[in-house]
């Protein structure tokens, strides 16, 4: 139902993660990531079979607007690693980072 401003409320497609573990993915984010999000970390629910995490991240970008044009350009790690593709899967239990292109000195 559209408010006053005409914008219409969404719905979260990832559930925030409640007392049951199974299901849940653990979701850290740094740098501009952090910021567009408000939190350090999140813990959101999965279907037990995963997502592609092309799947997940589309997911993410709906739940949370202004990660959407930051994803494109960001390093994705799954348990410790970098991921090659977007073809990867995202299982329950697994721990997501997100890491924004950053410049060192």
């Amino acid at each position: 139902m559209a408010g006053r401003s005409g914008a219409t409320a969404r719905r979260p497609l990832l559930s925030p993660a409640g007392p049951s573990r199974s299901g849940e993915v653990r979701l850290l984010l740094f740098a501009t990531a952090r910021e567009a999000v408000g939190k350090a970390s999140l813990s959101v629910r999965i279907p037990r079979t995963g997502l592609p995490l092309r799947g997940f991240l589309e997911a993410l970008a709906h739940d949370h607007p202004g990660l959407g044009p930051i994803l494109p350009g960001c390093r994705i790690a799954r348990n410790g690693r970098y991921v090659p593709g977007p073809s990867a899967r995202v299982r329950p239990g697994d721990e997501i980072a997100v890491h924004p292109p950053f410049s060192g000195g």
